[in-house]
């Protein structure tokens, strides 16, 4: 029922253009041009960074040094509760 436009279809759509454009037609389609290649080029890298977002790539693991052993004085102070009663 509904598909590509046939011979017909096409001219009618030229002759509106024509119509429509005139002189600027080439204008008209030169600027169009520009605005699906640019858009074909956005296109591919969104494509490129979700192909390079999705790839699972497995970095060999780097030892890391075992953290120091020796006691580190928290940078926050000790919680005392009070020793006197509320009044």
């Amino acid at each position: 029922m509904f598909g590509a436009p046939g011979y017909m279809e096409l001219i009618v759509l030229g002759v509106i253009g024509l119509l429509l454009f005139g002189k600027r037609l080439p204008e008209v389609a030169r600027s169009l041009g520009k605005g699906i290649v640019e858009f074909k080029k956005g296109m591919s890298g969104i494509e490129d960074e979700v192909r390079s977002a999705t790839s699972t790539r497995v970095e060999p693991s780097i030892p890391r040094p075992a953290p120091a052993t020796a006691a580190v004085e928290p940078a926050a102070p000790k919680f005392e509760p009070p020793t006197v009663p509320p009044a």
